[in-house]
């Protein structure tokens, strides 16, 4: 099992910390010049893996998995491009092989403008381009999502450096970087973790991870327990704060798995009751999927 990073303490060599799949689909734009999709997918490829992140050591098998699909949909300047951006976290699980998913989000507010061969540059507490700062703030997002689930907080670091990126973003005039653009974008999602109201977001990561899914190899029942307590933390969010983006982004990252952890033949027809329950409660679009799990024999 990977551990958690160990501190570089800035000496010796420092390994970059994802492992970042890019992928740039193109299905509605027209046009023979089809090259420029290739140069900036290698060039967010590149930007993505090579740049340290933290200040901690990270061997190779350490690395994050992640991915990012682009589709443009539009090409509306010989630079310019709009599409929507997706991005995928995925962490493993002690003891198997298998890895879980942390967040799957829909960026429906990629507009960037890229030069072909250009550089793309970034430093904290600068807006060099929205794409750099937008490939920089998902970066200390999958940070922040990992650290979490293997630690109480333990992504607090990185949500502050994503919500930095979102501040120093308020001036420019491309959307999904402010509050009042739409309650589901980047200022949003990182608002929803920073916010101390929100805490049981926080506290749900890591007994979902590290107290559930984590013991599941050896104790089962124990692990499994520890889900449906953290699936009440949601339902206690929920009841305050019914139209929460975090709350959307947990069940389209988690919906698929908790399905199939209370499926199981072994679970007993009252805890199955109890949290289907639940979870129509606080996720009412998918009622259908967890009478699955009643239905399940």
């Amino acid at each position: 099992m990977l551990a958690l990073f160990s501190a570089a303490a800035f000496s010796g060599l420092r390994a970059q910390e994802l492992n970042c799949m890019v992928s740039i689909n193109t299905p509605k734009v027209e046009g023979t010049e089809r090259k420029v999709y290739e140069t900036m997918q290698n060039a967010i490829y590149e930007f993505m893996n090579n740049r340290k992140w933290s200040i901690y050591n990270v061997k190779e098998a350490e690395r994050i998995e992640c991915t990012i699909l682009i589709t443009i949909n539009d090409r509306i300047g010989t630079d310019e491009f709009r599409g929507t951006l997706n991005v995928v976290v995925r962490r493993p699980v002690l003891n198997s092989a298998y890895n879980s998913v942390l967040l799957n989000s829909i960026d429906k507010n990629f507009q960037i403008r890229y030069v072909e061969f250009q550089p793309l540059d970034y430093s904290d507490g600068t807006f060099t381009s929205n794409l750099t700062s937008m490939l920089a703030f998902y970066s200390y997002t999958i940070l922040g999502f990992y650290f979490d689930s293997f630690s109480p907080s333990g992504g607090t670091p990185f949500f502050e450096k994503a919500q930095e990126v979102v501040n120093v973003a308020q001036n420019t005039s491309e959307p999904g970087w402010k509050a009042f653009e739409s309650e589901k974008n980047r200022w949003w999602l990182v608002n929803n973790y920073m916010n101390a109201a929100n805490s049981g977001l926080r506290d749900f990561a890591f007994k979902y991870h590290r107290l559930g899914l984590d013991q599941m190899y050896e104790k089962v029942d124990q692990g499994r327990s520890s889900i449906n307590e953290s699936i009440e933390l949601l339902q206690g969010i929920y009841n305050a704060k019914p139209g929460l983006y975090a709350l959307q982004l947990i069940f389209d990252a988690k919906r698929d798995e908790i399905i199939n952890i209370f499926s199981d033949q072994r679970v007993a027809p009252m805890e199955k009751t109890n949290v289907v329950n639940i979870l129509k409660e606080i996720d009412p679009g998918s009622s259908s999927k967890y009478q699955a799990i009643l239905d399940a024999k």
